[in-house]
C-alpha cells in the first residue's frame, strides 16, 4: 500500500487536510528532517491493530474460532474390513 509522507511542518500547518487524507486514503506518514517518524492511521485500523493481541482466556471463551476451520470431506473412501484372526 502506497502512502504519502508529510513533512512535520506541512502536517502541522495543514492538519485538517492531513486528517482528511488519512480517513480517505489510509495511513499517512510524518517525517522529521527527512526521516519517517510517525504514522496517522484511521481509527478502525487502530482498533483492529491494537486489539489484535488476545489472551488465552479470551480465545478459549470466544464463541467463534479466530481462523477459518477447514475439515476435509468425509465418506469418500470405503472402510476396510478388519482381518479375522
Amino acid at each position: 500500500m502506497a502512502h504519502k509522507t508529510w513533512p512535520v511542518q506541512d502536517a502541522k500547518a495543514r492538519f485538517s487536510e492531513f486528517l482528511d487524507a488519512c480517513v480517505r486514503d489510509g495511513p499517512q506518514v510524518v517525517s522529521r528532517r527527512g526521516k519517517e517518524t510517525a504514522v496517522l492511521v484511521p481509527i478502525e485500523e487502530w482498533h483492529r491493530v491494537s486489539g489484535a493481541r488476545a489472551t488465552l482466556k479470551s480465545l478459549l471463551l470466544a464463541d467463534s474460532p479466530r481462523t477459518p476451520l477447514t475439515v476435509p470431506p468425509r465418506g469418500r473412501h470405503k472402510r476396510r474390513n478388519l482381518p479375522v484372526f
